[in-house]
Order: C-alpha cells, then structure tokens, then sequence
C-alpha cells in the first residue's frame, strides 16, 4: 500500500496539517473494504478528494466512479437521475434512461451534499444501503445494484436529524465510518504553502512571473478566517495573479481581497482611530448612564414603597442634602453619620415632592442621551437594526419599539 505522502502527491493534496494527515490515513484503511463512508467539514475544505482516494485503492478502482452533487440537481427529477425512470413514466419522458445507481453497478457513487437530498430520495437510498435494491421511476420491477457509497456533507447532520430534514437511519447507514476534514483557518502551517501552490499555478497558467508575499502579507493571510477555505484561497490566488502587475505583494495590497477582515486579524492603529476611540467610550459611558439609571429607578421604587408603609426611618434634617445630592449625580459622596430614630406607622403626606421633580429632570436628561445613543447606534450600523440592538446591548423588538416612540 503507497504511504501517506506519495498519496498526497498522486491526489494533489498539500499540506502536513495532522489532522488533515489522519483523514487521510482513515481514508487509505477503509479503502480496501466495502464500508460506507461520510465526509464532513465546511464547504471548500476539498472533501471530494477523500472519495477519490477511497475508489483508487479499492478493488472497484476498474469500474465506474461517479460524482453527484445532490444539491444541484431539482427535487422534481433527483429519482430519475440517481434511479432510471421509464418511458412515459412523467411528462417528458420519451424513453427509458437508467439512472446512476444502474450505471455505476460494481464501482462507486459519490453523492456530495448529501444533507440537501429531498427525504422520499433518502427512503430509497436506504432501500440501496440496507439490501442494494432499487426501482426505477415509474416502474414496479425491483433491480439489484452493487455500489459502494461515499457521501459528503457541511449540513450539521445532527440538528438535520433535530429538524426532520434527515432521516436518522439514513444517517447511521451512511455514516459507518466518518471522516472530518479540518477548516482551512485551522491549518495555519498549511495556508502559506498553499497559496505558494496556487500562485506557481496561475503564473503557468497566465504566462507571467510567479507571486511573492512580504513577510507581513503572510503573517495577515494566515491570520485571515477563510469562510470559504481553500476554494476562497485559490480564488484569491488568482485575483492577484490577474490584477496586480507588481509581483510582491504587501500585507496593504493583500488585505484589499480578504473581505470582512475581523476576529483573529491584528489591529492596524493609525492617526485615524482617535475619533472612532472616543466614539467608542461614549457608547459605553452612554451603556453606564443607562445601567444607572436602572438602579436609581429600583431605588426609588424601593425607597416609596417603604414610605407608604410607614416602615422607614426618619433622618435629620442637616442631613436631607446627602440624599439630594444621590438623587442629582449618582455620584459616590463620604457618608456622614445619621442619627436615625423608628416613628410609627403612618400615612406620610407629599414628604417626598423633590423626588418627583428630580424624577422628571432626570428622566428628560437620560431619554435625550438615550435617543442620541440610538441615533449614533444606527448611524454607525448604516441603519441596521439587529446589529444596532445588539451594540446597545438591547432586543431587536426593544430597539424597534424605541424608534417607534421617539419617531427617529
């Protein structure tokens, strides 16, 4: 049996990554058996590789190996293309036309996407995994099949399964033996070399002197998320091969095609940044004020609530101040004594009229702080919502709510 790198060189596979290394080696043992085998990862990550490598070292290597992307394929004719269907079994079926699972007898099917299959197609799959039967559309004869079947998913089988989008046997059958390929953004080692690759690639393809990366443009790449994984990679590859005319490209050249830089990226400070700094500890102080607010609220409510009782502590009049001072600028102040003494119960008549208006000026003051946050909120968010309710660390609904009372 060939060893693991000369795999990777017959297959094009790059990168020394170990957990890319132990899909692989998975791939080489059950080569040799007829185990159904799902490949998972994100999309992009080169999962049709694996299914190649499992038909190479099969012993169904001299029969038919078929690929099928099953997302691609209309829910309405997916039966007639993986099963055959006979003439006239549908509108526009003028003859009969064997579907994959026929033509494919004795070799492998690939089906990429598997999680995207409609679940009356599942149903007959399962009839294929569990006993190598099918029927064609429109037919009533039972037909035997021999295939071995590799499928492959991004589809969070498990939360499918939650909904009801996939069938859990299905899953179990197809799944035997389960192979993970990793993201890209987890094979920092690997990304650099293969971006290498990619441009030696295109400056064959194109005719021109091959890219170079400055060492900070190779420290940004690997830092870079990869949404789209290798395929994004390449893709970039190629951008720059075609547009750039200077063959060494610079981290400031480079971060023009990564979109949606965030997350793990070093920060660039500039002369720039003062203003979107101070932005930022208003927002918060603004979050603070609001917080605050809150709190003087539940005091209040707490401190009437003890007046209309009658269960509350009577506190000298030199001392009066201390609480109009909390009540004005909720700021920590040193707390002298109080000589307290304990009245009786009794109804308390218009003793508390300051908190009213205090109550009022305030409300006035942090509902105008309140709006300006909003407004700043949205502004900054180009008039999203749901990202502005998040920042101001509200519902969506709440924010919604708000604009709607304020009429901004």
């Amino acid at each position: 049996m060939e060893n693991l790198q000369a795999i990777k060189q017959r297959f094009g596979i790059i990168g020394n990554d170990i957990l890319l290394n132990r899909a692989i080696e998975k791939a080489i043992r059950v080569a040799p058996t007829d185990i159904s085998v799902l490949v998972v990862g994100e999309s992009g990550v080169g999962k049709e590789s694996i299914p190649k490598i499992i038909h190479q070292l099969s012993h169904r290597k001299h029969a038919k190996y078929i690929a099928v992307n099953c997302g691609a394929i209309p829910e309405g004719t997916i039966d007639s293309e993986l099963f055959g269907h006979e003439k006239g079994a549908f509108t526009g079926a003028t003859a009969s036309r064997k579907g994959y699972f026929e033509v494919a007898d004795g070799g492998t099917i690939f089906l990429d996407e598997v999680g995207e299959l409609p679940l009356t197609t599942q149903v007959r799959l399962l009839r294929v995994l569990e006993n190598g039967e099918f029927i064609k559309v429109g037919s009533s004869q039972v037909q035997k099949t021999n295939v071995r079947i590799v499928a492959a998913t991004n589809v969070n089988m498990h939360d499918a399964i939650g909904k009801e989008k996939f069938r859990e046997d299905l899953y179990y059958r197809l799944s035997t033996i389960e192979i993970p390929l990793p993201p890209l953004r987890q094979r920092g080692e690997d990304i650099h070399l293969l971006f290498r690759k990619f441009a030696a690639d295109f400056a064959q393809k194109y005719r021109m002197p091959t890219l170079r990366l400055e060492e900070e443009a190779v420290k940004l790449l690997i830092n870079y998320d990869f949404p789209g994984n290798i395929r994004q990679l390449r893709n970039i590859a190629e951008q720059i091969s075609v547009v750039e005319e200077n063959r060494t490209i610079s981290a400031e050249k480079l971060i023009q095609y990564l979109p949606n830089i965030k997350g793990n990226l070093p920060a660039i400070i500039g002369e720039n940044t003062t203003k979107n700094d101070f932005a930022t500890e208003r927002d918060i102080m603004y979050k603070i004020l609001f917080d605050m607010r809150n709190d003087i609220n539940d005091l209040k409510k707490l401190t009437l609530d003890l007046l209309n009782d009658g269960n509350v502590t009577q506190v000298r009049e030199e001392n009066s101040s201390l609480i109009q001072k909390i009540f004005d600028d909720q700021q920590p102040v040193d707390t002298p004594k109080v000589e307290v003494v304990q009245i009786p119960q009794a109804p308390i008549e218009n003793n508390y009229d300051f908190i009213e208006t205090i109550e009022e000026d305030e409300s006035l003051s942090l509902q105008d702080k309140e709006i300006e946050m909003i407004k700043k909120s949205l502004e900054k968010n180009n008039g999203k919502r749901k990202l502005a309710a998040k920042e101001l660390g509200i519902s969506e609904r709440t924010l919604y709510r708000k604009i709607k009372q304020y009429d901004l």
